[in-house]
């Protein structure tokens, strides 16, 4: 009788880890045409910015990433997802009313990382120079907060 439940517990310990190392390997869409694979962006530090229009906080916060972005070029690569799933030409118009400067996905990858959807905006993933989800980080970021996740990522 217990020899079942050790399995079943094994099992779920197994895929409690894979689904923490995933990262997904299917190419996503981007607003401005074209797609990205994450696979690409072996080697890089990945950010994934959660925003929203009517989010005063994911206002603030992008020039923030924009200065990072452009900072970083060859070490990060700053990637949006709008929270209200918005399309086409109202996703377009949002992103750039923003002044959005980085690509913004079309399909939101955090399902690839098992990561439930943000309790609150703003919300930014950080994966690692292998793709694997590090960290969470919730509320509005400066760059100060960025450079500081950064330099605590080993090269």
């Amino acid at each position: 009788m217990r020899e079942p439940i050790r399995i079943r517990l094994m099992v779920f310990a197994v895929m409690a880890v894979l689904t923490a190392c995933a990262r997904p390997d299917a190419s996503y869409p981007l607003l401005d045409g074209g797609s990205l694979d994450f696979a690409k962006l072996k080697g890089r530090v990945v950010f994934i910015n959660y925003w929203a229009e009517w989010c005063a906080p994911c206002r603030e916060e992008i020039p923030e990433f924009n200065a990072f972005a452009a900072a970083h070029p060859e070490q990060v690569q700053v990637l949006s997802v709008n929270f209200d799933g918005v399309v086409a030409d109202t996703l377009a118009t949002q992103a750039r009313g923003l002044g959005i400067e980085f690509p913004t996905l079309l399909r939101d990858p955090r399902s690839e990382f098992g990561v439930p959807p943000p309790m609150g905006l703003p919300e930014t993933l950080v994966l690692d120079r292998g793709g694997k989800l590090l960290r969470v980080l919730a509320g509005p970021q400066t760059r100060a907060d960025l450079e500081a996740v950064l330099a605590g990522i080993s090269p």
